[in-house]
């Protein structure tokens, strides 16, 4: 065998080998918690929002947001800081008159803001 030959086998195999070790400790790693960012909550209904919480979708486990004051409606917005979590959320918002509504699978990477609106009845 030349030795250019010899040479690209033992970089062929080399190439796989490495590949495969890669992606063998991509499967390893632990899902780590994001850190997301801002979120953007638009408030157009007719009640002032009070508190803002979030949880990985399909759990109870809801972590609040720091909201500060609280949100008046009327389209009004205000721009918060989302703990760290995975992409896919559900975001409970809570009114003044203590009612809450729950926003399921809001993927918080893509999506950078909820807009609140009333509907018809």
């Amino acid at each position: 065998m030349s030795p250019i030959r010899s040479a690209l086998a033992v970089l062929a195999l080399a190439s796989v080998a490495s590949s495969a070790s890669l992606a063998a400790d991509l499967t390893r790693l632990p899902v780590e918690k994001r850190e997301v960012g801002l979120f953007t909550v638009v408030n157009a209904t007719f009640d002032s929002v009070t508190d803002i919480a979030t949880a990985p979708a399909s759990s109870q486990d809801f972590e609040k947001v720091a909201l500060g004051d609280a949100l008046p409606g009327g389209l009004n917005s205000a721009t918060v800081r989302l703990p760290p979590g995975d992409c896919v959320r559900d975001v409970r918002v809570t009114f003044r008159d203590g009612r809450s509504q729950v926003f399921p699978a809001v993927d918080v990477c893509r999506t950078h803001g909820l807009r609140l609106a009333t509907h018809p009845v």
